[in-house]
């Protein structure tokens, strides 16, 4: 750390720097407040989504245990993804990823050799992938957001508990210096004064 130096000019800068400190410390304390809010929201949005997804994955399993005829197809070339489409947003000031669209892998099976109701257990099949990536989604809309909310805070908590009240004491460190000079200055002045009246009294 650079030595502090006592002089006008030195003051002059800390007096500036803690303008801008002090100008710039509101904006970085709501954006702060703007981030723990989108968290919040975005844990809600995350609870929302896994139940869901836990939920129709469920309702899958208990079908699934009952079917007593072959579905005339692969369960996992119905479940293959080719494209996940998504959206960028910025909140906050940090960009996170909004599902957009899922694009499956175009199926080819026979209407004969497949049960009547195949189209539903595809679309539930799917609706169920869907839900896992809108998941994972939501865990990382959370990470991006915590993970900012948390270099802000720190950046507050420098300005808070540092760097102000550094700049506050260097400010005062150099008042109190520069008032000293002058008074030893003006009492300077004064013995030369009373020299000067006594040499010409004599």
């Amino acid at each position: 750390m650079a030595t502090l130096k006592l002089t006008k000019n030195q003051l002059k800068e800390e007096t500036t720097r803690l303008s801008r400190l002090q100008k710039y410390l509101p904006t970085l304390q709501l954006k702060k407040a703007m981030l723990q809010s989108e968290v919040e929201k975005a844990r809600e949005e995350y609870v929302h989504y896994e139940r869901a997804f836990q939920g129709a994955e469920d309702k899958l399993a208990r079908e699934r245990s009952r079917l007593h005829e072959p579905l005339g197809i692969s369960q996992d070339a119905i479940e293959i993804v080719e494209e996940v489409k998504e959206r960028a947003e910025n909140i906050a000031g940090v960009e996170i990823h909004e599902l957009e669209d899922v694009l499956f892998a175009p199926l080819s099976y026979s209407l004969y050799t497949t049960p009547p109701w195949i189209e539903r257990w595809i679309e539930q099949v799917r609706g169920v992938t869907r839900l896992r990536i809108e998941v994972d989604l939501a865990r990382k809309k959370i990470d991006a957001l915590q993970r900012e909310w948390r270099e802000v805070s720190i950046r507050v908590n420098l300005f808070e508990k540092v760097m102000i009240p550094r700049t506050q004491q260097n400010i005062r460190k150099i008042k109190v210096f520069l008032g000293d000079l002058e008074l030893a200055s003006v009492a300077r002045a004064k013995v030369a004064k009373k020299k000067l009246l006594e040499a010409e009294a004599t």
